[in-house]
């Protein structure tokens, strides 16, 4: 029954709703469990839910990418985590990372970089989102799954004109849950495989 933590920063709420339906896929899943942390309430690892945390049998992290990195709040939540590296109190636990952007690249896998060193500085398993890309040769379409087309974890897309009812689209919704079931089937097979 894996436990896993979505921890996240939005911005104007289009990441919220990526971390909403990566939630959904998560619970998608018999017997996998999601909680959502936003990070500005992570700042203080003396407060708040850290514990929840490191109970949790896998983490993901979420930020839209802002000047070519996680966003400030973010930034801050990773930086409180000092404590728990220092007695990689995460370790061997499954991470993964989500990003948003309001351009196609928006310098978005940096962002998933930043993440995945963060995470292996914590001794963390990183997964990707397993996903083939969508969008790829002449018979795709921007309504396909990861029409964005990353590896590395989960990178979406919203136009800065529109609100997050409306964007991100369907198809990076969808991608969402995949990728939320995907890090949850992996979190299980990881707990299964430790016992």
């Amino acid at each position: 029954m894996p436990k896993i933590a979505i921890v996240y920063h939005s911005g104007y709420g289009h990441n919220a709703v990526v971390a909403e339906h990566i939630a959904q896929g998560v619970q998608s899943v018999p017997g996998a469990t999601s909680t959502l942390y936003k990070a500005d309430a992570l700042t203080n690892p003396d407060a708040g839910p850290w514990a929840e945390l490191a109970a949790a049998d896998a983490i993901i992290f979420g930020s839209p990418t802002y000047m070519g990195s996680a966003a400030a709040p973010m930034k801050q939540f990773m930086d409180a985590s000092s404590k728990t590296w220092a007695t990689q109190g995460w370790k061997n636990k499954i991470a993964a990372g989500f990003t948003v952007s309001a351009s196609w690249s928006g310098d978005k896998l940096s962002t998933l970089n930043q993440f995945a060193v963060f995470a292996a500085q914590h001794g963390m398993i990183w997964a990707g989102t397993g996903i083939m890309p969508g969008n790829n040769n002449s018979k795709g379409s921007t309504n396909d799954i990861n029409r964005v087309g990353s590896f590395l974890g989960l990178m979406a897309q919203a136009n800065a004109d529109e609100g997050p009812d409306v964007a991100p689209p369907q198809a990076d919704r969808k991608t969402a849950e995949l990728f939320g079931a995907r890090i949850a089937e992996v979190a299980s097979r990881w707990a299964k495989a430790a016992a």
